[in-house]
């Protein structure tokens, strides 16, 4: 069975609660993890997440600000320690490679860990594979930072009433799907369009052309909404977002079902954000918490 679900490890802005820690998120997608910006904390938040270091195939960081980075140590020598068998995959702004360097090697270890680094130096795409095409784009925080999208092909949904009707079974049904036609019976014929589904990931950003590009049509859009709109000058002097202006961009950009994170230590009522949010953008939305696991929505009919 296929999992597609965020596990939350931490939701805390720069200065961790005693119900948040730093930032931590840890996307499963079918076979894959991506643990974006491990924050100090996150190998803990793991183990009492119910995940392991062996789900991890990607870790990718928005910034090097320490809030989203810190926990990397701890990390990478957790893949060591549990002799994680596969690579994985790392990647951060190509200005910061001095900083994951000092990170990955922060003390003493024996390094059994086959991770492979692969900054990002431009928008676009970053890797591609079964779980389709992962992107970064650039985002206004005052130092270099990314965010990230995850793009799944469109693809098609077998019709099983209509393979019957062709006498279309077992590894046939494969070889269709792979070659297009198989015995004068068309893929087309058998199936119907299923739209690829997309994850996005912003952090640490003011409002920029970038945020709406990862945002659009976004089936899970999970965002920084670091203040309230009665702080909106303060969120703009210090590179952030307003949970206001984050539902924005989720009504704008046709969004799903929308995440917000990154919570300042100013504010101790979380409803405020749902509130606040759920004024601009009437679709499903979560306010984060440590732990939290929340699921990427079903596959929506004629998206």
């Amino acid at each position: 069975m296929t999992v597609r679900e965020l596990i939350v490890l931490g939701t805390a802005s720069q200065v961790p609660t005693r119900q948040r820690n730093h930032n931590g998120y840890l996307l499963r997608w079918d076979g894959e993890g991506f643990l974006f910006d491990p924050g100090d904390g996150s190998q803990r938040q793991l183990l009492r997440s119910g995940a392991a270091a062996s789900d991890i195939t990607r870790l990718c960081i928005t910034h090097f600000h320490g809030d989203h980075c810190l926990g990397v140590p701890g990390i990478v020598q957790r893949l060591s320690l549990d002799r994680v068998p596969h690579t994985v995959h790392a990647h951060f702004p190509k200005s910061g490679a001095h900083f994951f360097e000092r990170l990955r090697y922060a003390s003493a270890f024996y390094d059994a860990a086959d991770i492979s680094e692969e900054p990002v130096e431009r928008d676009g795409l970053q890797a591609e594979g079964r779980f389709g095409r992962l992107e970064a784009f650039a985002l206004d925080h005052g130092i270099d930072s990314f965010g990230y999208r995850l793009v799944e092909p469109d693809g098609h949904r077998m019709l099983p009433e209509k393979l019957d009707e062709h006498g279309i079974r077992g590894p046939q049904v494969r070889v269709l799907q792979q070659e297009g036609e198989l015995g004068g019976v068309r893929l087309e014929d058998v199936s119907e369009p299923r739209k690829g589904q997309r994850f996005a990931f912003v952090m640490d950003t003011r409002l920029c052309d970038n945020v709406y590009e990862l945002a659009d049509n976004a089936d899970m859009l999970v965002i920084e909404s670091t203040y309230l709109a009665r702080d909106t000058k303060l969120a703009g002097d210090h590179g952030h977002l307003t949970a206001q202006q984050a539902a924005r961009v989720a009504r704008d950009c046709r969004v799903r079902k929308l995440v917000l994170t990154h919570f300042s230590q100013r504010y101790d009522d979380p409803a405020e954000f749902h509130a606040e949010a759920a004024a601009e953008f009437d679709g499903e939305i979560v306010i984060a918490k440590d732990l939290d696991r929340v699921p990427v929505p079903k596959r929506a009919t004629g998206r």
